[in-house]
C-alpha cells in the first residue's frame, strides 16, 4: 500500500474505534518525560482533531507542573511554527477546521508532542501528507536539539511505513499500551 491508502484505511480505522476512554495514562506519560531526563519545560503540543488521542489533557497536567506550553500556526507555503498558549488563551479556527492560539511569540519547543495517523516499530510517522511537521522539525533541528514524541493509538501500528528522504523518525511513540523508543 502507498501512503494514501494506508493513510486513508487508518483514518476510516481510527474513527471506527475512537473511545475516550482510551487514553495516555498521565502518570506514566510525565515519569518517563523524568526517567529519560526529558524534564525540559517547553513543550510544543497540537489541538486533537479527527479522532486524534486527546493530548489536551497532557498539556493541561504540565501546564499545572510549571511546562511552557505552545501550539503551532499554520503558516503560507506549508510552513508552521509553535506559539505561546495557555488553556485559557482564545484560540482562533484555521483553514483545516483545527483550533490555533492567536498569540504573536514565537516559541522553540523542547520536547514536540506530534499527531500521526499511523506509525511503525522504526518509530517513522505517517501524517496526514502535507509535510508540515517534517518541515517544522527540519527547521528547528538547526536551532536547537528537540525530543520527539508521537502520540497514537496503539491499533494505529502497521508493519512497515513507507519512508523518503522527507520523512522524520521520531526519538518515541506513546501510546495507551506503551512506550517505544
Amino acid at each position: 500500500m502507498n501512503k494514501s491508502q494506508i493513510r486513508n484505511k487508518i483514518i476510516k480505522i481510527r474513527k471506527k474505534k475512537f473511545d475516550k476512554s482510551l487514553q495516555i495514562n498521565l502518570g506514566k506519560f510525565v515519569s518517563f518525560l523524568k526517567i529519560d531526563k526529558l524534564n525540559l519545560k517547553n513543550i510544543g503540543g497540537y489541538y486533537p482533531s479527527n479522532y486524534e488521542i486527546d493530548v489536551l489533557t497532557i498539556l493541561d497536567l504540565l501546564e499545572k507542573k510549571n511546562f511552557k506550553v505552545s501550539l503551532p500556526i499554520i503558516k503560507k507555503d506549508s510552513q508552521m511554527n509553535f506559539y505561546s498558549w495557555s488553556r485559557n488563551d482564545p484560540l482562533k479556527i484555521n483553514k483545516f477546521g483545527i483550533p490555533e492560539p492567536v498569540s504573536s511569540k514565537i516559541f522553540y519547543p523542547d520536547i514536540l508532542l506530534v499527531p500521526l495517523v499511523a506509525y511503525d516499530s522504526s518509530l517513522n510517522r505517517l501524517g496526514y501528507g502535507g509535510g508540515y511537521y517534517d518541515r517544522y522539525i527540519e527547521k528547528i533541528e538547526k536551532i536547537k536539539k528537540v525530543t520527539k514524541i508521537g502520540l497514537a493509538f496503539s491499533f494505529q501500528r502497521i508493519s512497515s511505513i513507507p519512508i523518503n528522504q522527507y520523512d522524520k523518525k521520531l526519538d518515541f511513540i506513546v501510546t495507551e499500551k506503551e512506550i517505544l523508543r
